[in-house]
């Protein structure tokens, strides 16, 4: 298993990004379009501050007590006459889950949205067993036609628009029709429609999971997830064992603040509630239920310094607001989970061997802070990434030497103060026009969009003592 969708340098993806004009204008554009409609949602529900103490004591309540809710959850679902399988790592999920597909000799799957299967690899593994994995959301099934992966928890192909999909449908199905999202839509529902009715399994997420009935809470905009779950004679919820609710109480409290957080709407377009099998009498819904609730790192979480992500509620609303996502989308950050969430989640699950550049793609603005709804305090959960991976030692070898040499001189006056005004002086003379001759390191980051300040040519104590005495 690999959170990673790019084995290009972190460096790399970041100069590949930031020269991509059609992201960032597709990025920006749904930035501004979301945040200006979750500002709507928010200022007309009221008392914003109020709901979000709410729904982080809702998330912190379950984590202080996730073992009994998840014996609960199991009891309640295998009531119902459904399976649940416990999944310490990826790979067992998928083992579990080829299991099924292969006793029911599935050659076809419909799969909804899911965030915890793009994590744990499950499309790759089912797929070099032979069997056909179709993602029915409509932003997951553009990626997956033309091999790219999604660059946002809520929104997939949020890097892309609509000329570059037109392109795209042409070349891969052989789509002439216009460029109007709705006849694009129409065209792969067609398409895809024969799937649904020939596959042998359904997958879906599951938003979250209500305890106390054993249901399964889905939030989509498309119809795409009630056909995957309730054609098929067999569904396969996967979840994180984090994400469960007591009461259809506490769910209402979340489904109110994840909506308005990820899209600006006060509820999504189908909100699905699936309690088991179908039972007999009823006319459609699965023969069989099957639901996997995945670890994967999540019990390590759980009891670490960064337990409070676990809070999170996938809604996306860190991304809408970032400045760094804004500029490098999601891609540039190499991982399943982009954006501030990315940043604090990816070292966690994916270890800081692959992932230890992602908490510096953070201006540490604290935007996300401000807009999470269950109020989990990314920016200084990224700080202390930070400060783990200086400590353990995994930061560029001259950045260590630098920063050696810079608490060397700051914990000895003299030196400082005669290095600040050797430097100044030499800075003064060698600093033109806002570049320096320099050209190495951070410097030549930093130097690439920016313009360095025209230094006086003396240090701040020197002009402070010269004032003085005039």
């Amino acid at each position: 298993m690999s959170l990673k969708t790019s084995e290009l340098p972190f460096k790399q993806r970041v100069e590949k990004q930031v020269h991509n004009e059609i992201m960032r204008r597709a990025v920006i554009k749904a930035q501004e379009t979301i945040g200006a409609n979750r500002q709507k949602m928010v200022d007309e529900l009221g008392h914003w501050e109020e709901w979000r103490d709410l729904a982080k004591q809702i998330r912190n309540h379950v984590l202080a007590n996730l073992d009994a809710y998840l014996y609960q959850l199991s009891e309640k679902v295998e009531q119902n006459g459904g399976h649940v399988f416990f999944a310490e790592t990826a790979e067992e999920a998928n083992d579990y889950i080829l299991r099924i597909a292969r006793e029911k000799n599935a050659k076809k799957i419909v799969k909804s949205k899911s965030m915890v299967t793009e994590e744990i690899g499950m499309n790759h593994i089912l797929e070099k067993d032979g069997i056909k994995v179709v993602e029915t959301d409509l932003g997951e099934y553009l990626l997956q036609i033309v091999g790219d992966k999604p660059s946002h928890i809520v929104v997939p192909a949020i890097h892309k628009d609509r000329h570059q999909i037109r392109k795209e449908l042409h070349e891969k199905l052989g789509y002439n029709g216009t460029e109007k999202p709705e006849e694009m839509t129409a065209f792969i529902r067609q398409v895809i429609r024969k799937d649904f009715l020939e596959a042998d399994i359904g997958i879906s997420g599951c938003n979250f999971a209500v305890a106390e009935t054993g249901s399964c809470c889905l939030v989509t905009n498309e119809g795409n997830l009630r056909l995957a779950t309730t054609v098929p004679k067999t569904h396969i919820a996967v979840m994180g064992m984090e994400r469960i609710a007591p009461t259809f109480q506490e769910v209402d409290v979340l489904i109110t603040m994840l909506c308005r957080s990820a899209v600006g709407a006060k509820l999504t377009g189908y909100n699905t509630w699936l309690t088991g099998p179908r039972l007999e009498g009823e006319t459609d819904g699965p023969e069989e239920f099957h639901l996997v609730i995945v670890d994967n790192g999540r019990s390590q979480i759980l009891e670490s310094e960064f337990k409070e992500v676990l809070r999170c509620i996938r809604c996306g609303a860190c991304l809408n607001t970032c400045p760094a996502y804004r500029q490098i989308g999601g891609h540039g950050y190499g991982s399943i989970y982009p954006g501030p969430i990315g940043a604090v989640i990816s070292p966690l699950l994916g270890g800081y061997e692959d992932f230890k550049e992602l908490p510096y793609a953070c201006s540490l603005c604290s935007g996300c802070n401000s807009v999470c709804p269950v109020k989990i305090p990314l920016a200084q959960l990224i700080l202390r990434h930070r400060e783990n991976i200086a400590q353990s030692g995994l930061t560029p070898l001259a950045e260590r030497i630098s920063i050696k040499g810079f608490n060397f001189a700051n914990a000895h006056p003299a030196i400082w103060d005669s290095s600040v005004k050797i430097g100044a002086k030499l800075a003064g003379k060698f600093i033109k026009n806002g570049k320096s001759p320099i050209q190495a390191g951070a410097l030549a980051e930093w130097t690439k969009a920016r313009d360095l300040p025209q230094p006086e040519g003396e240090s701040f104590r020197s002009w402070f003592a010269n004032r003085g005495k005039n």
